[in-house]
């Protein structure tokens, strides 16, 4: 699958930012650092392990928000929730740090090594 990456993740750039997807508290900052939680393809953080109560319920509240924006996007842009999520995903993987966990497509969890290019999918267009 090949996105229409430009047209997509520009929307959701331009609309939001890297930053405003990617939102963190201090608690999931520390979870990311552990390889607890971690950025998926889909454009939704997820577990690469069980996470406390607190790291859950912050988890759970970053990915409806951006469920949210991406259902904006979608709506404006005529494209489905998924391929604004996973065109998001796209940015979101390429900003995965030494040592932070990810999911890419085939759903297994990986961890970034030093030395280890970032971990961005062939259908990103990068």
């Amino acid at each position: 699958m090949r996105l229409a990456a430009g047209a997509v993740l520009g929307a959701v750039l331009a609309f939001a930012g890297a930053a405003a997807i990617a939102q963190t508290s201090p608690g999931i900052v520390a979870a990311r650092q552990a390889g607890i939680v971690g950025e998926r393809y889909d454009g939704y953080l997820g577990y690469s392990a069980s996470p406390g109560e607190r790291v859950s319920r912050e988890v759970g509240a970053v990915n409806i928000k951006r469920r949210s924006l991406y259902t904006g996007l979608a709506t404006r842009r005529n494209a489905t929730v998924q391929e604004v999520g996973i065109a998001a995903g796209c940015e979101l993987l390429a900003e995965v740090k030494v040592g932070e966990s990810y999911m890419l497509s085939d759903g297994a969890w990986r961890r970034r090594a030093a030395g280890q290019p970032a971990p961005v999918p062939g259908y990103c267009g990068r």
